[in-house]
């Protein structure tokens, strides 16, 4: 302790110093934060609605989810946080597994490819419901944020 008192300028108090300090370990957190690429931005959002849904939160699901968003067969916004909530009536426990995603960006929109196994049930052992599909989506950064505007799905 009286080596660190020794260091400091006898001008300048100790308490400034520290919140200097912890002013430049926050900007370096965003700093890092910011350096992360769209790339890992999106995957990192495509990661957190998985999270969301098997999570069982609609809500945080749907944050993502831009309000112009068409889906298969003309399915819009709001017809699919219907989709999404029924889901979460309909099964205690639901599994999502993406396959690897092809993630290709252009400018501010971006499109991801991947597969999906969606497994549900009342939360038994092994799932009682399940379907694996071929997802083609479509993103736009909005606000610094990355949101769906698209997507296709196919069974397989």
């Amino acid at each position: 302790m009286e080596k660190s008192k020794e260091m400091l300028p006898m001008d300048i108090p100790a308490a400034p110093v520290k919140w200097a300090l912890a002013l430049v370990a926050v900007l370096a957190l965003v700093a890092a934060c910011a350096r992360n690429s769209p790339e890992e931005q999106l995957r990192g959002t495509l990661a957190r609605m998985q999270q969301a849904l098997e999570e069982r939160a609609p809500a945080r699901f749907m944050e993502h989810v831009a309000e112009d968003f068409v889906g298969n067969g003309g399915i819009d916004r709001d017809a699919l946080q219907q989709a999404v909530r029924a889901q979460v009536l309909a099964n205690q426990r639901i599994g999502l597994t993406l396959g690897p995603a092809e993630v290709d960006i252009r400018g501010e929109t971006a499109t991801v490819r991947f597969s999906a196994l969606a497994t549900g049930g009342s939360g038994r052992l092994l799932p009682e419901r399940g379907g694996a599909w071929e997802v083609t989506t479509g993103w736009r950064a909005e606000d610094g944020q990355w949101r769906l505007y698209h997507a296709r799905w196919d069974r397989r």
